[in-house]
């Protein structure tokens, strides 16, 4: 089964190169039809990831390396890009996540090979449970849905500022309106902040139960809590306070770039118990 959930994944990679190679030749065509044929072959590149991911037996103590986890956040990611394109019919979003999706996917078969050597018996006992599955996957999808709505921000500041410029190209008219892009950014992020919320959750309670010592001083707890604390406040300002639509994608952009951090650097630090996951 895993040998086949490699060819899979491989099939899924390779109609990822050529659906990125659509999309962004659609940037500078104006062919409807590129569009169509992008992301029929996303939705099979989706289906064959699917596949791969299925097929593979479930080992908790796996999803915490770089290579599971870069397969789920792609899979979540293109998940996230079909919902969003279903709905909104724009394809300027599968210019960015699919490419986006490709690059995660071709990194985590870059370390395929890798696997979990060398933990100690506290690290594997840790792991070794469905809750770190569901703690990992939480955060993923969660991760992904930060991701657009991040995105749909970074539309509305490029939108934003052209508009204050008078300025309207070609690209322009084919990025989404300002209502659509604020729209879009705060109904995901509403739905990815309690999913984060529960894999912190999750993670926390692994790591009492388990009883790992300073589990609140680990750098990835502490950027994650950052993560959480700034994107609550974007919720609670958009919701609660009528910020301006142009500060709250602000606090988007530093939300994601706490997401980052956390998921990358903090991953490089050689302290807290996250050390598995290097």
């Amino acid at each position: 089964m895993e040998q086949l959930s490699v060819i899979f994944r491989w099939l899924a990679l390779g109609l990822l190169i050529a659906a990125t190679v659509l999309f962004i030749y659609r940037l500078t065509a104006e062919r409807s039809t590129l569009g169509l044929r992008a992301r029929l072959i996303t939705i099979i590149a989706f289906a064959m990831l699917t596949l791969a991911i299925g097929v593979r037996p479930v080992d908790p103590t796996q999803l915490t390396g770089s290579h599971s986890t870069l397969v789920l956040l792609a899979w979540a990611m293109l998940l996230l890009y079909l919902i969003v394109d279903h709905f909104l019919k724009i394809g300027m979003y599968g210019t960015v996540l699919v490419p986006a999706a490709m690059v995660l996917l071709l990194f985590a078969q870059a370390r395929s090979g890798a696997a979990h050597e060398g933990l100690t018996a506290q690290q594997f006992d840790l792991v070794d449970s469905w809750r770190v599955g569901i703690h990992v996957g939480l955060i993923l999808f969660a991760n992904a849905g930060f991701a657009v709505g991040a995105l749909a921000s970074a539309f509305y500041l490029i939108q934003d500022r052209q508009l204050k410029l008078h300025q309207t190209t070609a690209w322009f008219k084919r990025l989404p309106s300002l209502n659509q892009a604020q729209t879009l950014a705060r109904k995901v992020i509403a739905i990815a902040f309690p999913v984060y919320t529960a894999g912190i959750l999750l993670g926390i309670i692994r790591a009492v139960e388990t009883g790992v010592e300073g589990w609140f001083a680990d750098p990835r707890v502490m950027m994650s809590g950052a993560a959480w604390m700034i994107f609550g406040t974007y919720l609670l300002k958009v919701y609660r306070h009528g910020i301006s639509a142009r500060s709250a994608s602000w606090i988007v952009v530093a939300g994601i770039l706490a997401v980052i951090l956390v998921s990358v650097f903090a991953r490089t630090l050689p302290v807290g118990f996250h050390l598995f996951a290097l």
